[in-house]
Formats: C-alpha cells, sequence, structure tokens
C-alpha cells in the first residue's frame, strides 16, 4: 500500500563559509518516504528570487514533487547565516523574514491533508504566525492523519507556548537527548534523565508515541502503552550525518504506517539514520532491502 504523507516546513539554503547548501527537514523526511514508494508532499515556501529558483531546480533534481512549493513576491527565500568563531566551532543565524515564515493555508491543502495518512511537521516553521496558524488548520483537516512532531530547539526559534501547542497537536514525538534535557527544564518536568523525562511528557501531553534519539547511543521509544524499546547504535564509518535525524524519522514512519510494529520502525529508523551518515548529503538513496540487509548483519 502507498501511504499520503504530507511535510510542513522550512526549505532554506545554509551559507556556509565554503559555500551553500540546501537544506530543510521536511524536505529530506519527503525524499526518503518517496524513495520507499510513498506519496510524500512537501509544503514549504521560497522566495521569488535566484535562491529560490535554484531551490526549486534542486528539489526538481532530486525527484520530489513541487505542487505544493509556494512562491513569494515580496519576501527572499530562507537563509541561514553559518559562521565559525576562534576556536573553528560553527555557530549560526537563521534570518528572520523570509519566505517559509509565510506559508498560506489553501484549498488545496486542505483536500490533501484529508486524504493523508500522517502529517509531519517541526517547530523551526512555527515561529512564524502566519506558517504557525497554516500549519494549525493543516492539522485540523486532517482528523484521521499520524501526527508526527519532529522537534528542534533552535537559536531564537522557538517558545514554551509554540513546543506546548506543538505537543498537544502530535500523536508521535521525535526529540535528541540533548534537547529533551532541556525541555525538562522548560516544562518542569520531573525526572533525571531522558526516559524519566519521556515518560513525563508522556503523561502530560497524552502522546501515542516518543523517540528520543541519541546519535552513536542509538534510540529509544516509550509508547502509550507503557511500553519501553531501546536499540543501540551502530557502528560505521561517517561521513556526514546531515539529514541522519531526518532519516530515521522517515524509516520510522514508513514501517510504522506499514507494519504497525513500533519496535521494528524504531529498529529500522535507526538502521537508516546509521546507513545515512555513511553517504555525503541528506539525499544519497538507501533501499529498503539495503536497510533490512543492513540490520541482519547485526540482529542475526
Amino acid at each position: 500500500m502507498t501511504y499520503n504523507i504530507i511535510a510542513f516546513g522550512e526549505l532554506l539554503w545554509d551559507l556556509l563559509p565554503g559555500g551553500k547548501a540546501l537544506g530543510g527537514a521536511p524536505a529530506n523526511f519527503v525524499f526518503r518516504v518517496n524513495h520507499f514508494g510513498n506519496n510524500g508532499r512537501l509544503i514549504t515556501r521560497l522566495g521569488n528570487d535566484e535562491l529560490g529558483k535554484e531551490a526549486m531546480d534542486r528539489v526538481r533534481e532530486i525527484g520530489l514533487p513541487t505542487g505544493y512549493v509556494q512562491v513569494d513576491e515580496d519576501v527572499p527565500t530562507g537563509t541561514v547565516d553559518v559562521f565559525l568563531d576562534k576556536q573553528g566551532i560553527p555557530d549560526f543565524t537563521i534570518n528572520t523574514g523570509v519566505a517559509f515564515d509565510e506559508i498560506e493555508f489553501t484549498s488545496d491543502m486542505k483536500e490533501l491533508a484529508s486524504e493523508a495518512h500522517c502529517i509531519y511537521y517541526g517547530t523551526l516553521v512555527q515561529r512564524g504566525e502566519k506558517s504557525r496558524e497554516s500549519l494549525f488548520k493543516l492539522i485540523d483537516a486532517a482528523p484521521k492523519a499520524l501526527k508526527f512532531c519532529d522537534i528542534n530547539l533552535r537559536k531564537d526559534c522557538y517558545t514554551r507556548e509554540t513546543l506546548h501547542e506543538s505537543l498537544q497537536r502530535a500523536d508521535v514525538v521525535k526529540i535528541n537527548d540533548d534537547e529533551i534535557m532541556e525541555l525538562g527544564k522548560i516544562f518542569t518536568l520531573i525526572g533525571t534523565d531522558p526516559r524519566s523525562y519521556g515518560e513525563d511528557l508522556m503523561m502530560r501531553y497524552d502522546l501515542g508515541i516518543l523517540l528520543v534519539t541519541m546519535g552513536p547511543k542509538g534510540a529509544l521509544c516509550i509508547t502509550q502503552d507503557g511500553e519501553f524499546f531501546y536499540d543501540s547504535g551502530y557502528e560505521v564509518k561517517v561521513k556526514d550525518t546531515v539529514g541522519s535525524g531526518d532519516a530515521f524519522s522517515a524509516g520510522f514512519i514508513h514501517i510504522l504506517l506499514k507494519t504497525g510494529d513500533v519496535h521494528h520502525a524504531l529498529n529500522f529508523g535507526n538502521a537508516l539514520g546509521a546507513l545515512a551518515a555513511t553517504t555525503a548529503g541528506a539525499t544519497v538513496p538507501i533501499s529498503e532491502s539495503e536497510v533490512m540487509a543492513f540490520m541482519r548483519k547485526y540482529y542475526v
């Protein structure tokens, strides 16, 4: 079965000291779920400028449908200024007043949502009031869809209120181990570690599934039924970790929709994230059979 999956959010350019690179978790996510044969759609907004045209060309090159990529005549395409401090540590500024802050909710999006099996969204795109309101309308138009929230605590791009609203609307939440500790401070969660904080968060927001990624240490999963699963990390030769978390999300959702097996979905997502880290860039194709073969090396 082919699943209808919507990813709503940012598409932007990382302006690095050595050049620029197109980024954005929603696009990476759609690329992965579509590669597994699903019907993924990206909802975002670009400026009518050279960076926007270049981004649109790149989206087409990697095979993503562009029917819901809006073009704004008044504001520029999103960018991130990345720079290195004296110690060589990267820092960044996600520029404001850009196109992905102004995503409009349309009648076509409402129809798309009515047929969706899953809606994927993050927290960065909610910094803009217009995009945030459009996201909530999209979610409201999809009562049967699984809502997957990928929490990313980017500097100056979230508030306690936007996090609260995101969690209230979510069925599945993904967060990394550092950020759940930060979330513990923001919401005064009860606990001392990612698991205990996660269990408190689950109860407060009546979440169905909570995923905590831990980089080379693997990932854990807590379900509404009280189940706990842990999948250890994989020893791989890392080439580029950009997009690994997005690959994890895509792999998890693909298997969850396909089988309903949360544990298998965790294992598959974790394996896909590890394999993605062995490639350069976030959009090198990795097939389902490749992931299964990789997993068999570790689980047989």
